[in-house]
């Protein structure tokens, strides 16, 4: 049975346009979820913005200012029990997280990209777009996945796809898989929250039930 509303952690290093769609989505009642904290990677973001700008509870965790992965996952974890998550989302969380064992499947993260091409470190916003055009791809698209130990190697969770056209710049494709995006991470969250995600070795099984 679905958990309404199931309170998400979204974790970001940008603009927070991911954030802002899960915003819009909630205020039309198309997903059943509150935010219940917002985690910034930098003061000044975009994000922040948002947050504020929609009554979040938000905070900045640079990992920069911690002397380890380590720590600055555990000043993170301690924000996410604090406001009872259930799940979080990285929407654009540009450094590695190092997950709990309590919170294992219960991490996720949106790639821009049809992974397990065109993922890794360093490979984020316009390098990802400009490696698939470099690349000759003819369709693009976006990923879903399981946070694991490692830059964008969890397990699959959905995927969508958008073609790559002629004249197509890294912007416009961006723009395109954006639209791709803002559908796959909110069926992400409802499969979740139906209970219909299991974890079995490095793939995830889908119930309809």
């Amino acid at each position: 049975m679905a958990k309404t509303p199931l309170i998400l952690g979204v974790l970001a290093s940008g603009s927070g346009r991911t954030l802002q769609n899960f915003i819009e989505l909630q205020a039309a009642g198309h997903l059943e979820t509150r935010i219940g904290v917002v985690i910034a990677s930098r003061p000044g973001l975009g994000v922040l913005d948002k947050a504020a700008a929609a009554g979040l509870r938000s905070f900045v965790v640079d990992p920069r200012t911690f002397p380890s992965p380590r720590l600055c996952a555990e000043r993170i974890f301690s924000l996410l029990d604090a406001a009872a998550v259930d799940l979080v989302c990285l929407a654009g969380w540009l450094s590695l997280l190092e997950v709990p064992q309590a919170y294992r499947a219960r991490v996720m993260n949106i790639h821009p990209a049809l992974l397990p091409g065109f993922g890794g470190k360093g490979m984020y916003g316009h390098h990802v777009h400009q490696g698939v055009l470099d690349a000759g791809c003819k369709i693009s698209g976006c990923t879903v996945h399981f946070v694991d130990s490692t830059y964008d190697t969890g397990p699959i969770i959905v995927q969508r796809t958008c073609p790559v056209l002629e004249a197509d710049s890294a912007d416009t494709l961006a723009a395109r898989v954006f639209e791709e995006e803002k559908l796959a991470y909110p069926q992400a969250i409802r499969l979740f929250q139906a209970g219909n995600l299991r974890l079995e070795g490095r793939r995830v099984r889908i119930s309809r039930g």
